[in-house]
């Protein structure tokens, strides 16, 4: 493999990785704020709505991404693009583990916050965003950028179902050249995405107070 070689894997490896990119932002647009729904609804009072989130969440983190891809892809027969299918099994996957993280964050927050809060006039609404929601967002941003960072390496995934994205073309060039290298570029690829998303939370954890400026 010559030099020329190795600068064509790179520029368009940095090409592909757009992809890899525009399924890991789309998945955060339908994740995020889906999972704190399922949250809502998982800790609802009413019981079979509770029940059966409960019941989803369990099939979604208990089955694997790639199962879910496929099922999806081949089984429900989505009539989208082939991205947008892992999208939308993406979404759903992630959703649902965002749930879990944000319900453990709300039920962390003191009760007597919420009678304090009612003492002093506030509607649920009002308590919930201006004083449960800002201390969740403190609490749980350790685990999301766990979530965050396995994410960038699970949109590997996608090429399961035929999404052409770093892995997937790494593999190609790999059969091409013979040769480890394209593979280990890949690699290079993922850590540094991962260190700009380390990099962000590292950030909002020092500005939330996590670390002693």
């Amino acid at each position: 493999m010559t030099w020329d070689d190795i600068l064509n894997i790179v520029v368009r490896m940095a090409e592909t990785s757009l992809t890899t990119l525009q399924l890991f932002f789309m998945t955060l647009i339908i994740s995020l704020p889906l999972g704190l729904l399922m949250a809502a609804i998982r800790m609802s009072k009413i019981r079979p709505m509770s029940f059966l989130m409960r019941g989803f969440l369990l099939v979604m983190r208990g089955t694997p991404l790639m199962l879910q891809l496929v099922f999806f892809m081949y089984g429900v027969r989505l009539p989208f693009p082939r991205l947008h299918v892992a999208v939308v099994a993406f979404g759903l996957n992630y959703a649902a583990y965002f749930a879990e993280i944000y319900r453990g964050g709300i039920e962390s927050i003191p009760s007597g916050q919420r009678e304090a809060a009612n003492v002093l006039g506030f509607s649920k609404r009002q308590t919930f965003f201006r004083i449960i929601l800002p201390q969740v967002v403190r609490r749980i941003l350790p685990p999301m950028g766990n979530e965050f960072m396995t994410l960038v390496k699970d949109t590997a995934l996608a090429r399961i179902i035929g999404v052409t994205e770093i892995t997937s073309f790494a593999e190609s060039m790999q059969s091409r050249h013979v040769t480890i290298l394209p593979v280990v570029i890949a690699g290079i690829f993922y850590l540094v995405m991962n260190s700009v998303v380390s990099k962000c939370f590292a950030a909002a954890e020092k500005r939330l107070g996590y670390y002693s400026p």
